[in-house]
């Protein structure tokens, strides 16, 4: 009999914006077992630990083995099946967020290239048993965060090394982390996108494009939602008041604080400090 099993994320983890560990899994197929046609609103990450099966998109079908690993791109259309003789046992895991798009590209994985093989050390094989032993933890939120970057970071290493055809998006790439580097740094100050802008040298207008082709919204929004992704964190701390952590992420009118992360989180800081305490007395 196939073996299923998935776990969900508390909504304490769910609160980073940058990078969401949305669920992970792992089942043993049954042979011929499939998934699809279909599509998801979030990454998620496959990794095959035995078995064979087929991968399927639009454009392509791809034959893979244990360890190799596939990942379904928000909105593509994919179909997979396990392979009738000797089908795969797979684990799982879901994310989204900011940086979700720009990881992966690191690792050249897109809806055109949605396969990798896991070369050399890594810990593909073993991140369901991870993510399981997390959330056992105290530090559970954590401890998931970090295998999910550790996931990804493995992945970036287990790409192919880019062409110099690539040094264009390298540069484009550059100005976006320095711009990102700009916001980590004077988050918590009076900050414009203007003033983003001249910190890399750039129009702002054209600084904006770059961060909408590669995340998918605009700087304006990506400096809100990576200020509501700090205080979201921040609000975890009971000895901080909602003021406090308005200011702690520029925002000198509480009022104003509030209306901008129930807009980002949709839900208002009390409420979300209500979610997270409710959160670790269930666990």
């Amino acid at each position: 009999m196939a073996r299923f099993n998935e776990n969900h994320v508390t909504p304490a983890v769910q609160g980073q914006m940058d990078l969401n560990l949305l669920f992970f899994g792992m089942e043993e197929c049954i042979p011929g077992h499939t998934w699809g046609p279909g599509l998801r609103d979030s990454y998620v990450l496959h990794y095959i630990l035995s078995g064979r099966g087929v991968f399927r998109t639009s454009e392509t079908v791809y034959e893979l083995r244990a360890g190799q690993g596939f990942v379904l791109v928000p909105d593509t259309l994919v179909h997979y099946s396990a392979d009738l003789e000797d089908p795969w046992t797979y684990a799982w895991i879901a994310f989204k967020g900011l940086s979700a798009k720009s990881l992966l590209q690191r690792a050249q994985i897109s809806s055109d290239d949605p396969i990798y093989t896991a070369y050399g050390e890594n810990r593909f094989a073993c991140f369901y048993e991870d993510l399981k032993s997390a959330g056992e933890d105290r530090a559970s939120d954590v401890l998931s965060q970090s295998i999910l970057y550790r996931i990804l970071a493995d992945l970036i290493r287990c790409s192919p090394e880019k062409s110099d055809s690539h040094k264009p998006q390298h540069s484009r790439e550059a100005y976006i982390r320095k711009a990102i580097e700009y916001i980590e740094g004077s988050y918590s100050q009076k900050m414009t996108v203007l003033d983003i802008a001249r910190s890399v040298g750039l129009d702002r207008t054209y600084l904006s494009s770059l961060f909408k082709d590669q995340f998918g919204i605009s700087l304006q929004t990506f400096l809100l939602e990576y200020r509501m992704s700090r205080a979201a964190e921040l609000l975890g701390n009971p000895e901080l008041t909602v003021s406090d952590v308005s200011r702690s992420v520029g925002y000198n009118d509480p009022f104003l604080f509030s209306k901008m992360f129930k807009k980002a989180v949709g839900s208002s800081p009390r409420q979300y400090r209500e979610s997270m305490i409710a959160s670790k007395i269930i666990r």
